[in-house]
């Protein structure tokens, strides 16, 4: 089977297989750091989703089940017939990750997700980057102003034109994607039923502390653990960690 998806494996074949799913307006470069403290103890899968970086003009929807189809494509492409013995997902990523599991119990063995947006529960608040951004006029203000929230004004500036352009250009599928997890839960918890590792960072904000709070009351299997002196990048920031405890959790 193939895919039109941009996917990369790493780390020897032979070792049990992980996927990681990256976050809105991120690309497969974001899990980079993180895949090299992975490389060691598994084969290491990480794909650009559709509508970003390599795979930016692959069209059709860009829903959370999309996005699980294109998983569980590109598994089938670059790893066909093996299960999954971790399957991890930053921010937004996680939706997708627990859509897979949900859907694919037979294919994901372990599931571990990042503060993973629940934006769809009334008490979600309104003013976080991804609700500022679908209020912008047009899908490349609605980019630039996720972007601008995420890493501020001044490192949007100092970012080269070309990459300020592309990742405008990415903004008709976190528009979408963001405009579709509004609409309803993704996936159901109680239909998660493999083993999930749940993280976050000592410095994330209120609602995704409070997000995997409801999680972990919502979904039996799961347990959660805190990354000190983390915020919400903790794969770039914070990369010896997580792969601490999504190694051991798997082990």
């Amino acid at each position: 089977m193939s895919t039109d998806l941009w996917a990369e494996t790493s780390g020897d074949s032979a070792l049990p297989l992980a996927v990681l799913v990256h976050g809105t307006m991120d690309r497969s470069a974001g899990m980079l750091r993180l895949s090299r403290r992975l490389d060691d103890r598994f084969h290491v899968v990480r794909y650009d989703r559709r509508g970003y970086g390599r795979s930016r003009d692959v069209g059709g929807k860009r829903t959370v089940a999309q996005h699980v189809t294109d998983l569980v494509d590109v598994l089938e492409a670059v790893a066909p017939d093996r299960v999954v013995d971790l399957a991890f997902g930053h921010s937004f990523g996680g939706n997708v990750v627990l859509g897979a599991a949900e859907r694919h119990p037979d294919l994901i063995q372990h599931a571990a997700i990042y503060e993973t947006p629940l934006s769809w529960l009334d008490w979600w608040p309104g003013g976080t980057a991804g609700g500022a951004a679908v209020g912008a006029a047009d899908p490349a203000e609605a980019a630039e102003t996720f972007m601008r929230r995420l890493i501020g004004d001044d490192r949007w500036e100092q970012l080269p034109s070309g990459t300020r352009a592309d990742r405008r250009a990415e903004g008709a599928a976190m528009v979408a994607e963001i405009t579709d997890l509004r609409r309803g839960a993704p996936w159901a918890a109680e239909s998660v039923v493999v083993p999930l590792l749940m993280m976050g960072g000592e410095l994330g904000r209120p609602h995704h502390q409070r997000g995997m709070q409801w999680l972990s009351e919502q979904i039996v299997t799961s347990s959660y653990l805190r990354v000190d002196g983390a915020g919400h990048g903790a794969p770039n920031t914070h990369p010896v960690e997580l792969a601490k405890f999504l190694t051991g959790f798997v082990a």
